[in-house]
């Protein structure tokens, strides 16, 4: 996907191209996790959509949710969403660092010919 060290690193406005795909990608894993946050509320605690989108939105924040689960599977799937969206956190994290990682480590083993 990207460049080896062979070759010369992208200009800039390639570069910033990549980031924003990046991004995109990043905000489009976020935005799929929080709606999968908000059916999982919807269907285990019987929540309407903004208490839902609420305490899926916490819980992708680090926050906590806000109304504590009243039922077993309610309470299950809190934990699971919880364990889910931390590491979707990271993974989101991944992707828009992931370009600036390589460019830097790209620049610093690349040698002038």
């Amino acid at each position: 996907m990207y460049e080896p060290k062979s070759h010369p690193p992208i200009p800039r406005p390639r570069f910033i191209r990549r980031m924003l795909l990046h991004a995109a990608s990043a905000l489009a894993l976020l935005l799929f996790s929080l709606m999968l946050g908000m059916a999982g509320y919807e269907h285990f605690e019987r929540l309407p959509w903004r208490d839902a989108f609420l305490n899926s939105a916490m819980l992708m924040g680090g926050m906590g949710p806000v109304d504590a689960p009243r039922t077993d599977a309610g309470k299950l799937f809190a934990g699971a969403y919880a364990l889910y969206a931390g590491l979707i956190f990271l993974v989101a994290a991944g992707l828009v660092l992931a370009p600036v990682a390589h460019r830097l480590m790209h620049k610093f083993h690349w040698e002038d010919r």
